[in-house]
């Protein structure tokens, strides 16, 4: 694990603040970000979400497809739990906490969009941190990148329907076409760019993909801290009129991680997973895909939403809690 995926809570945590300290400075700068946009997604902030997607896409082996029959009861956990549990725990969560146990301090409104972001958050399958969680797990590289793969493709087909379902469950009203478009400029098209790019990268050399990812992460890095700064921002006089309202999105989210794996480990000691798959399958099922989440809330509800928002805080909760996960994992004895 690298220096920036290490610390990246820190990252993160100073992103927030520079982005609340320039938010009240200077207000007017984060208003001309707003500004440009186009069909109700702001270019600046596509363009830093895709320096942080591409590089994962590149990762993906249509290859790999072929091995998914060698090791079917990982794949199946992870599956159930990503898009069978998950998405509608985490709406579950979202409606218990903001609709009852924290609706004396948040109005009707705001509660709406933060359930919304904590959806988008559920919806989205797992990060491109999944790798460095296998790692770390000492789990089978080969399975994790076969996961990883199916569960991508299946994104392309099914985020947009369930987060759909979902958010109009919750009362919410969801532009379709906004949403189409969502998953058009931030799933299928980098899958593709992904897909073409590493097959250039092959024709040169079987390392290639690798250096070039490799040289991509630190901007990938950059272009997330970058998303906290401008959401922060933008979000800057809330947060100082509200400042409990990052710990009361925190609490449901970090109990829907730990819950979610528990889930996951217990079905994998269900299905009697040797460690070097279970690791890697209960990670995977129990990551978010907070880019493409950060991405969506923001073209579905705006940059100074309470769902971008939500989905930042995410951001913030996930990698220590998924390094605690590590933890205990590393700890344990599944099989």
């Amino acid at each position: 694990m690298g220096l920036f995926e290490r610390f990246l809570t820190v990252w993160v945590g100073l992103g927030i603040l520079a982005g609340v300290g320039v938010g009240l400075w200077i207000p007017g700068v984060f208003a001309l970000i707003a500004a440009i946009e186009f069909a109700h997604v702001n270019l600046v902030v596509a363009v830093l979400i895709w320096i942080m997607i591409y590089p994962m896409m590149i990762q993906i082996d249509w290859s790999s497809i072929k091995q998914v029959g060698q090791k079917p009861r990982g794949l199946l956990l992870t599956l159930v739990v990503n898009w069978l549990i998950k998405p509608f725990s985490m709406a579950a969560l979202g409606v218990l906490f903001f609709e009852y146990l924290f609706a004396p301090w948040v109005d009707p409104q705001t509660a709406s969009e933060y359930i919304a972001g904590m959806i988008l958050l559920g919806v989205a399958p797992c990060t491109a941190m999944v790798f460095v969680w296998s790692q770390l797990v000492k789990g089978d590289a080969s399975y994790t990148l076969v996961q990883v793969s199916v569960n991508d493709i299946i994104m392309v087909f099914a985020f947009a329907p369930i987060a759909a379902f979902l958010l109009g469950v919750t009362s919410l009203t969801v532009p379709w076409e906004t949403l189409l478009l969502s998953t058009l400029l931030y799933v299928v098209l980098p899958l593709i760019a992904g897909v073409l790019t590493r097959e250039l990268l092959l024709r040169k050399s079987s390392t290639a993909v690798k250096g070039f990812v490799a040289a991509l992460k630190p901007w990938s890095i950059v272009g997330l801290i970058a998303t906290v700064v401008l959401l922060f921002g933008f979000q800057a006089e809330t947060i100082v009129a509200k400042p409990l309202v990052i710990g009361m999105i925190a609490i449901p989210l970090i109990l829907q991680t730990y819950g979610i794996f528990a889930v996951s480990w217990l079905g994998a000691r269900w299905l009697k997973l040797p460690k070097n798959i279970a690791g890697p399958a209960c990670l995977i099922g129990t990551s978010n895909f907070f880019e493409l989440a950060v991405a969506v809330a923001i073209s579905l509800f705006g940059l100074n939403s309470g769902a971008a928002l939500a989905t930042v805080v995410g951001v913030l909760v996930e990698v220590p809690v998924m390094l605690s996960l590590v933890w205990l994992i590393n700890r344990s004895r599944i099989a």
